[in-house]
């Protein structure tokens, strides 16, 4: 009986797994054992606003259209963004995977791969727990214990789905650590979304307790998927990131110390390096494409892109995109795909950004062999 409960609780799907991607040799990038160079884009709220409202479906259609314009995958936020996000996974847990296992399976009918990024708001399981951020980095908190749950639930639920390319932690923590200023940039307060009325010390990240988080994720990740990238899900280091942690100085860092920064962000198991691109990042690609090389850690520049439509700023873009291809940077996604909120980065087929997508679109034809 209990098997039977067991399998009728399972998903199955009928597809065998055919788009993880794994590390390669040389810090690159495999797809079913063969080289893969790719550029997609983030679908940020594509299982939030069906998360909101069971009737909005609109992930659907947004699938479609990144298929016809030839994007291969969609990084997205695997997770409620604030505690009140998650009820319905409290109080019917089925149902919110109902909803999940519907967004995957739409991405899979229209072939696009998804890297889920599980726990996108740093502050929203340690605020669901009634934890301090700095538990983050406790294996023994009730942050870490909801963490491993979560992993353990979606990761066993969908490690052979055939649209599940990757795993990724969050969205940015080491831009919220060791800040010489960290009281003025505590997590936000929005008590009817869930947060605690107030912030103390205990709110304020090191690099330490985000890098000890990263390793706790990678490894729960590895107890059950034994080799899809797994990605910290995080910006490029700040101009004075290891200055911030030795130091607690704004102070420039050195190209020494950057390679250091950005090793130390991405710790074991963690087998890729994550960074995010605006503004002139562009000039710090190849700076990460050497550390890349040297750790043997392939690169993923998870998000990129430029505001605004004006021909100035579409040039940086399409430089910016230019110098992905040129670099041979394995993977990397534009920020950001049917998102009202931002609309200085929103791209959709229908306004004045949409010609993002085609750009995207060339670039992953000169991709293939």
């Amino acid at each position: 009986m209990r098997l039977l409960l067991l399998a009728l609780l399972s998903p199955v799907w009928l597809t065998p797994s055919h788009a993880k991607l794994t590390a390669g040799p040389k810090a690159t990038v495999l797809k079913d054992g063969q080289p893969f160079r790719a550029i997609g884009i983030n679908y940020f709220n594509c299982f939030l606003r069906t998360l909101e409202k069971a009737e909005d479906t609109s992930y659907e259609a947004g699938f479609a259209t990144l298929a016809a314009k030839q994007i291969p995958f969609a990084r997205f936020c695997a997770t409620g963004f604030w505690p009140a996000d998650m009820k319905l996974y409290q109080k019917n847990r089925s149902e919110y995977f109902r909803r999940l296992d519907a967004v995957v399976n739409a991405a899979q009918k229209h072939g696009i791969g998804l890297i889920p990024s599980l726990f996108w708001n740093h502050s929203c399981v340690p605020d669901l727990v009634g934890e301090p951020m700095d538990q983050w980095a406790n294996p023994q908190s009730k942050t870490q214990a909801w963490m491993r749950q979560y992993v353990r639930e979606v990761v066993t639920r969908y490690r052979d789905h055939p649209a599940i390319q990757a795993w990724e932690f969050g969205n940015e923590y080491s831009l919220q650590a060791s800040l010489p200023n960290a009281k003025e940039h505590r997590p936000a307060i929005h008590p009817t979304l869930g947060t605690p009325a107030t912030r103390s010390a205990q709110d304020d990240l090191s690099f330490a307790m985000v890098r000890r988080a990263y390793t706790l994720f990678a490894t729960e990740v590895r107890r059950h998927d034994p080799d899809r990238l797994i990605f910290s899900g995080d910006s490029f280091p700040r101009l004075s990131a290891w200055h911030q942690e030795h130091e607690n100085a704004w102070t420039t860092d050195t190209p020494e110390q950057f390679a250091e920064s950005l090793t130390l962000a991405n710790p074991d198991p963690v087998n890729t390096l994550s960074v995010h691109a605006y503004e002139n990042d562009d000039q710090r690609f190849a700076s990460a494409m050497e550390v890349s090389r040297k750790v043997n850690k392939p690169l993923f520049v998870g998000e990129f892109g430029v505001p605004g439509d004006t021909p100035e700023q579409a040039a940086t873009c399409r430089r910016m995109l230019k110098c992905i291809v040129d670099h041979r940077i394995p993977l990397a996604a534009l920020w950001v795909f049917d998102f009202p909120n931002q609309q200085d980065f929103n791209v959709t087929t229908s306004n004045p950004r949409s010609w993002q997508l085609d750009l995207i679109a060339e670039a992953n034809r000169q991709f293939q062999p």
